[in-house]
């Protein structure tokens, strides 16, 4: 039996095109195929839709939402030339990771009419409007704003289920990332039957699109215990037969497919389809 391929649908943030990350995006790319990567899908995120909705980072930077505009056009004319330089090396899915706040659904159908990605993660880092994964300043900021806990991650599936049914991202972004600052907390709360009947609904979503969710490595790279999706989730996703494809989420080259082939051996333990899908841009729900 062939050994599954290893791949990365998510992740290839580099330093020359994210304030967050390190490195340049060409060296990322060399260190995938060092590791022996045949495929992997590079997703920088897109550019805010307004300067209130830049990142810190970016706002300490003193980059405005037009300079994040023109940065994102550059990484997309660098992904399709490394694309094209790398090709008897690498395949490389050009795509990109979006966001889910105030104004993003013609925001993303603006960048994709002019960018024209191979395909797009979709993702929820904001409960209105907060961004909740940036510090866990603004994560507990979020908690008060909605009340609890438990209404925060409520609301967090209420958004992730519009923007699924909105954007037909082919991956779905960290399923469950609302638990990022909630350490201690987490495994029981998404066990709480309401929380559980959101889960659920989005999951069945997913599996009607049929999209693809992401095995997000990132919290192994900051020495948690486990990726998103956790354990418990990860056995409900397998009951109802939806791919899952790993993502790195890396930020620099040293991050580049890092736990990939750990996380194909979870995968693989538990049942999973590792024969991966193709990248492909989907029709957005604009009606």
């Amino acid at each position: 039996m062939t050994s599954p391929s290893l791949i990365s649908l998510h992740g290839g943030h580099s330093g020359q095109f994210c304030c967050h990350a390190k490195d340049r995006l060409e060296e990322i790319v060399c260190a995938y195929i060092e590791k022996g990567f045949k495929r992997v899908g590079i997703t920088e995120h897109i550019p805010p839709v307004s300067d209130q909705m830049r990142y810190p980072d970016e706002i300490k930077q003193g980059l405005t939402a037009r300079d994040l505009y023109q940065r994102f056009s550059r990484y997309m004319t660098e992904v399709k030339r490394l694309k094209a330089a790398y090709q008897s090396k690498i395949h490389i899915h050009a795509g990109m990771e979006t966001e889910t706040y105030t104004g993003y659904l013609p925001h993303v159908t603006k960048l994709i009419q002019e960018f024209k990605p191979e395909y797009i993660v979709g993702s929820v880092h904001h409960v209105d409007d907060i961004c909740f994964d940036y510090s866990r300043q603004e994560y507990d900021r979020a908690v008060r704003h909605c009340g609890s806990h438990e209404q925060m991650y409520l609301h967090y599936f209420d958004l992730q289920f519009e923007m699924i049914n909105n954007l037909h991202p082919f991956v779905v972004g960290h399923f469950d990332l609302i638990r990022i600052h909630d350490l201690e907390g987490y495994e029981q709360r998404l066990l709480s039957p309401v929380i559980q009947e959101k889960i659920l609904r989005n999951l069945h979503l997913i599996k009607d699109l049929g999209l693809v969710m992401d095995f997000n490595l990132r919290p192994l790279t900051r020495g948690e215990k486990e990726p998103y999706i956790t354990p418990s989730l990860l056995k409900m996703i397998k009951t109802l037969d939806i791919p899952v494809v790993p993502g790195d989420d890396s930020h620099g080259q040293d991050q580049a497919g890092g736990h990939v082939a750990h996380a194909i051996e979870i995968l693989e333990t538990m049942g999973f389809d590792t024969r991966w899908p193709e990248p492909r841009l989907l029709p957005l729900n604009i009606e």
